[in-house]
C-alpha cells in the first residue's frame, strides 16, 4: 500500500505538470505545421488530395535609391523566383537593359544569401540580402556605375 502511494506522489505530479503540453511540428522556418483535423463520422468525407510538390514561388523585387547616382533612375522594379532549393533566379531593367542573374543563400545561414546579375551589354549588379520568409526580405544592391539601391523582396 505505501509502495502504491509513494508511486502515486511520485507520477501524479508528472501528470498534472504534462498533461496540457503537446507537440507542434515545425517547418525548417519556424512556422508550425497544423495536421488536419480527424473526419466526423455521420458527414460525407472527401479523400484528401495527393500531395503536390512544393513548386517555385515568383515575386516582386523592388530597388530604392540609396545614393544620388541612384536617384537618377528612380525606383527599380523586377521579380525574383525562389526555387525552393537555396537558389533562386531574377532579372530587373535598369537603364533601359535588363539584368539577369541568380541569388544563393549563404553556407551555414539559410535566410541570407548574395546576388548577382549581368546584362548583354556588360553592365553588371551585386546584392547581398535577408530573407525574413520565403516570400519577403530586404538588403542592399551595388550596379557597375556605382548606383546604391536598398533591395525589397516580396509583395
Amino acid at each position: 500500500m505505501k509502495t502504491t502511494l509513494r508511486f502515486i506522489a511520485k507520477v501524479l505530479p508528472l501528470v498534472i505538470l504534462l498533461g496540457g503540453c503537446y507537440v507542434l511540428p515545425m517547418d525548417r522556418y519556424g512556422n508550425p505545421i497544423y495536421p488536419s483535423p480527424p473526419p466526423s463520422y455521420g458527414e460525407k468525407t472527401v479523400p484528401p488530395s495527393p500531395a503536390k510538390k512544393a513548386g517555385p514561388i515568383t515575386f516582386s523585387a523592388r530597388l530604392y535609391p540609396d545614393s544620388d547616382l541612384a536617384a537618377e533612375t528612380g525606383v527599380i522594379t523586377g521579380s525574383v523566383t525562389n526555387m525552393l532549393t537555396g537558389k533562386g533566379r531574377f532579372n530587373l531593367s535598369y537603364k533601359g537593359e535588363t539584368f539577369t542573374g541568380e541569388a544563393t543563400r549563404v553556407s551555414n545561414d539559410s535566410r541570407r544569401g548574395v546576388a548577382s546579375a549581368f546584362s548583354p551589354t556588360g553592365g553588371y549588379m551585386s546584392c547581398e540580402y535577408q530573407m525574413n520568409t520565403p516570400r519577403q526580405g530586404a538588403g542592399t544592391c551595388i550596379f557597375s556605375n556605382g548606383a546604391k539601391y536598398k533591395l525589397h523582396l516580396g509583395d
